[in-house]
């Protein structure tokens, strides 16, 4: 094995039956994975003396071999003793590393007395499925396992906010002049500990063959970690980026984002960071690798708070969607690319329909906002610069008049909406979260009342056409789809991210080949 490399991505195959995981190896080379984890514990049937030559002999990956009991989160019930004893077989035929829980290693390094291969490598893991605790509590579990004996620590845990992981980096900061690490953390919350690994040093980082096909909770795909990712490339001076909400996993700023660092050649990764708490994430990933960050649902008012300096447009409007890092002093400085890439594409949208005259052809017509957040405010805030009346409807009434208020539009409650029509021609855009995967069913206004709008704009864009946008056509009106502002905003966040001209061409392609995730 190439000993340059610093973190390996390893393809963990939870098979139920020996065949068909010597099948799920040759999937793993052919993905590009490093290594192989075979995971014992989830074949239905296995007998060691005959079954582990046929999963060794002309492996086409060096592989850990796992047997993981079911007290330590694994699928094996049987007797411990048995269980050691196919470990050790294992490591005797040739295994390249051994996965050992902690709590089992004083009997099995008995075991091995003296007659340990020099060629395998012994992995000593600890798995917490609750939480994950203190750095003090980490430092001394990593030094526990250590002295246990051994070549490789792995400390897994349950990752309960965001910043839990950074616990885990400090670990593989303190690893690097000692033994070979793997620290990660189980959940949606702990997914950047997979994901940035290579950038802290990590000794390895797992992906399933295939979603559905996950050995562990959070884990993303092996092809995804390459392709959309780029983890092979990623590397201690990569600056680090992503996307801060609440959902996030359904995002495609990662997909389009890594697409067009690779196509500039600018070292960047672009990941989904579950946030729970604004405050507390920005105070903890502080350092000068975390470069920038979109914003999105809910934080977008919270976030604006938390910058340094904020844009005039962006303070104007009240929400920011984008953070940048200052390189010369490492202050926060919030933008909204939201506004100008909705209010753009509805312009567009509206010059397709109607002959131009000069200006905006948003100036003098009724826009209606439906949402009083941080995208509301965007889209009330561009349609009111371009001439427009605007009107807010939203769940809760006081919100939108306080938003009308500040801009001198109208409010309404989202239940007033299918009533409303003082005139025929008005434009609809959609800054709620109704109709968005995966209550797609959801829309905020009644099909007959689409008959009053000649455009509507939906800013969810997973789907990719909501209903809302769906009966909007079969009203006859002009639609437009979330996917043309996400692109437009990201174009612009690429720009303040790396001060390079964003690859419009690579990064709506990608957007179309993700179609998939919509």
């Amino acid at each position: 094995m190439a000993t340059e490399k610093r973190c390996y991505l390893c393809a963990a195959l939870v098979a139920p039956s020996v065949q068909e995981m010597r099948e799920q190896m040759k999937v793993a080379y052919a993905q590009g994975a490093d290594i192989v984890e075979l995971r014992l514990d989830h074949l239905s049937q296995f007998e060691p003396a005959a079954d582990l030559p046929l999963l060794l002999n002309g492996r086409p990956l060096p592989v850990i071999v796992t047997y993981r009991p079911f007290w330590e989160g694994g699928k094996y019930k049987g007797d411990e003793a048995s269980r050691l004893d196919a470990l050790h077989s294992a490591m005797l035929l040739g295994a390249d590393f051994i996965d050992i829980e902690l709590k089992a290693m004083p009997v099995f390094s008995a075991k091995m007395q003296d007659n340990k291969p020099n060629y395998c490598k012994v992995i000593v893991s600890n798995h917490n499925f609750e939480t994950t605790p203190s750095a003090d509590i980490l430092v001394s579990l990593f030094k526990e396992i250590i002295s246990s004996g051994a070549d490789i620590v792995k400390i897994v845990t349950t990752a309960e906010s965001i910043t839990d992981v950074w616990k885990l980096f400090q670990i593989l900061a303190i690893s690097q002049l000692q033994v070979p690490t793997i620290a990660l953390a189980m959940g949606e919350h702990g997914l950047i500990s997979r994901l940035l690994c290579p950038k802290y040093g990590g000794f390895l980082t797992f992906g399933s063959l295939a979603s559905g096909k996950e050995s562990a909770s959070g884990q993303p795909t092996l092809s995804d970690m390459r392709n959309a990712y780029g983890l092979q490339h990623v590397n201690k001076q990569t600056k680090v980026y992503g996307i801060i909400g609440k959902p996030v996993g359904h995002s495609k700023s990662p997909f389009i984002h890594n697409a067009a660092f690779r196509k500039v050649g600018h070292d960047g990764i672009y990941v989904p960071f579950l946030v729970d708490n604004v405050k507390d994430f920005l105070n903890v990933y502080n350092t000068s690798d975390f470069a920038g960050f979109s914003v999105t649902i809910p934080h977008k008012e919270t976030a604006l708070e938390c910058c340094d300096e904020v844009d005039p447009l962006a303070k104007a409007i009240g929400a920011i969607n984008t953070i940048v890092k200052r390189r010369n002093d490492g202050k926060l400085i919030g933008y909204n690319t939201d506004c100008e890439g909705a209010i753009s594409a509805i312009e567009d949208g509206l010059r397709g329909m109607i002959s131009s005259t000069g200006g905006s052809p948003l100036m003098g017509r009724y826009f209606v906002v439906t949402g009083a957040g941080g995208a509301g405010k965007a889209l009330a805030y561009g349609a009111k610069d371009r001439g427009a009346k605007v009107f807010i409807a939203n769940r809760n009434y006081d919100r939108a008049k306080s938003l009308a208020d500040s801009l001198g539009g109208e409010a309404l409650s989202l239940d007033q909406l299918n009533a409303f029509c003082p005139v025929n021609g008005m434009i609809l855009a959609n800054t709620t979260s109704l109709g968005m995967h995966p209550n797609i069913s959801e829309t905020p206004i009644a099909k007959d009342a689409l008959r009053n709008y000649s455009l509507v704009f939906d800013a969810v864009y997973t789907p990719r056409y909501t209903r809302l946008l769906r009966e909007a056509e079969e009203c006859g009106a002009i639609v437009v789809s979330g996917l043309e502002m996400f692109i437009r905003q990201a174009m612009m966040q690429f720009s303040l991210f790396t001060g390079l001209n964003a690859p419009e061409q690579v990064m709506r392609e990608k957007m179309a080949s993700t179609s998939s995730y919509l």
